[in-house]
């Protein structure tokens, strides 16, 4: 092929991917670069007329030395640790219970799909109803099984609210996981399980030494990509318990969305979106370093 045919052919792909290029600049370089603008602003939601002021990283030192701001982050990161973890730990025991051959596999796949199929308003507020302290379901279970004696306030309680919030997450999440993880599974030849089988290997060994290796990539995928979902968790719970009681649900997202929407502090509310920004970019660089070593790994092979 020629230089000049080359060339043309690089013009024609990047003329193409133009439109595509400016719809991310206006949708996402513009809104950013605004965003990082008012950060180093005073400025406010609602506007007098008056052009703000330029306060450099005052909005950035405040948001550092915030005791709410790092509650908030605390609180975030136990939320994102606890509610992955077990769903991928959910997540890998469906995955493999699905992948044997029982009655009625198929319908039970649908079953475990329909938590994910939900929208998250709709999740959020059928648990909000679940946990509600005089006719939920949750007390009314727990109450006739022994566990409670009294009707318990979950929603309403400093100390079991964020964990009621986890759950529905949980309930909601684990399927991706479920999905991603039981697609890897049936790539799995079983002619390698009847060699283990024949050759004496336990089950936790075959485990280990086939069906893991066979996981490891995608399930990694998944946990990252939950990592970050989870990280701006916002939506359930302003449904669920608008940052309350106590600010014991209160995430960095919904931080961000009070001091912005409720304060009316554009400018420090942009400062503290832009530090979750950055918090999201280390997670994203994690996830492309763990694709690149999958496909270094995987030329290798």
């Amino acid at each position: 092929m020629s230089s000049t045919l080359l060339q043309r052919e690089k013009r024609q792909a990047w003329l193409l991917l133009a439109p595509m290029l400016l719809m991310m600049f206006l949708l996402t370089a513009w809104p950013l670069a605004r965003t990082l603008w008012l950060s180093f602003t005073d400025a406010g939601l609602i506007g007098d007329g008056t052009a703000p002021n330029w306060v450099a990283s005052d909005n950035y030192l405040y948001a550092l030395t915030d005791p709410d701001f790092r509650a908030a982050l605390w609180r975030t990161l136990y939320f994102t640790v606890v509610s992955v973890g077990i769903e991928g730990f959910i997540g890998v025991l469906v995955a493999l219970l699905l992948n044997q051959q029982f009655w009625g596999r198929s319908a039970l796949r649908v079953l475990v799909i329909l938590p994910w199929a939900l929208p998250t308003i709709v999740n959020a507020t059928m648990w909000r109803l679940n946990f509600n302290p005089d006719y939920g379901s949750i007390n009314a279970l727990l109450s006739q099984i022994g566990l409670i004696d009294t009707y318990r306030s979950w929603l309403g309680d400093p100390n079991s609210a964020i964990n009621a919030v986890m759950f529905a997450d949980i309930w909601k999440n684990y399927p991706l996981i479920t999905l991603l993880v039981l697609a890897a599974l049936q790539t799995i030849p079983d002619d390698l399980f009847e060699a283990a089988r024949l050759d004496g290997a336990s089950a936790f060994r075959r485990f280990r030494k086939i069906t893991l290796p066979a996981i490891a990539a995608p399930l990694a995928v998944a946990l990252i990509l939950r990592t970050i979902d989870a990280f701006k968790i916002f939506d359930i719970i302003y449904v669920m318990t608008r940052g309350g009681p106590l600010d014991s649900t209160k995430t960095v997202s919904f931080f961000v969305y009070q001091e912005s929407f409720s304060y009316l502090r554009a400018g420090s509310g942009a400062a503290y979106a832009i530090l979750m920004t950055l918090i999201c970019a280390v997670l994203i660089l994690i996830y492309m370093v763990m694709l690149l070593r999958q496909r270094r790994s995987g030329s290798a092979e």
